[in-house]
């Protein structure tokens, strides 16, 4: 028990950051749902909104002092991040439509915000990716992490993700960090966007597929590997399983056969290819 102790007091007398994880996640879930109109308190003014929004940047610069070291300027990245707020917001709101329109059992634009996780991990993604692209660590990757553990969607904050995106129902999607998905994908649960070998490699080594526009991969579908690349407007069926390309506008399907055991005898097995 004594090398324990010592081990644990090592580790947080060496640890890197001085952080609170849950300080982290309710800052991004408190944001989604001011951004998005779930609060009960309605804001009473323009002015109202702008105090909330510089409220959250003043939380979000402490955040970012908590996970930087001493080449990372917080005030600046925030002030960087905010300004590309509006043009995250836009897209968010076109992966929104997108849910509308392609889910005949979205109703309303609110359904989609307040009921569908498919937006929810999308959305904190978009903010993780942002601050990603910008050299911070650390952030993104505890933001994707909270929304895996609510959603069950496991998005790589590196992911490169285009516009009018839309994961239905969603649960255990896993979407790598080297995946370049194109415009107006659709993906459905289970669907694992990976890399073909767990080995080590290098940072910007590309592991993980590439989706062209247009296209659609159905439930549990998976696509390995950084040289796979899924044509535009192409259609993947639920339980494909593949590691190499596909032209664009292509139909991949997974065909079964059944083979079922006469009632008359009862010597022969049933046989299930698959």
């Amino acid at each position: 028990m004594s090398n324990l102790v010592t081990h644990i007091f090592e580790g947080y007398s060496n640890r890197r950051y001085d952080l609170e994880k849950k300080r982290i996640e309710d800052f991004i879930d408190q944001f989604f749902r001011f951004i998005f109109f779930l609060d009960y308190h309605r804001c009473s003014s323009e002015l109202e909104i702008k105090d909330r929004i510089e409220s959250f940047k003043t939380e979000f610069e402490f955040l970012l002092t908590s996970v930087s070291d001493k080449s990372t300027n917080p005030k600046m990245l925030t002030k960087e991040l905010f300004s590309e707020f509006p043009q995250i917001y836009s897209k968010l709101e076109l992966d929104a439509r997108s849910a509308l329109q392609s889910d005949p059992a979205a109703k309303s634009i609110e359904e989609v915000y307040y009921a569908y996780p498919g937006f929810y991990a999308v959305a904190i993604y978009r903010f993780a990716h942002a601050l990603h692209q910008k050299g911070v660590e650390l952030l993104p990757r505890i933001w994707t992490e909270f929304a895996h553990s609510k959603t069950g969607i496991d998005i790589h904050p590196g992911a490169e993700i285009g516009s009018h995106f839309f994961i239905d129902h969603g649960t255990g999607a896993v979407i790598g960090e080297t995946t370049v998905i194109g415009n107006h994908v659709k993906i459905y649960q289970g669907v694992t966007l990976g890399a073909l070998s767990v080995e080590k490699y290098p940072e910007q080594f590309k592991r993980h597929p590439t989706i062209e526009d247009q296209v659609t991969i159905y439930a549990n579908a998976t696509i390995l590997g950084g040289e796979t690349v899924i044509g535009k407007g192409s259609v993947v069926g639920g339980n494909v399983w593949l590691t190499e390309s596909i032209e664009p506008y292509s139909m991949v399907y997974h065909k079964s056969q059944k083979v079922v055991k006469s009632s008359v005898t009862n010597e022969e097995p049933v046989y299930f290819i698959i």
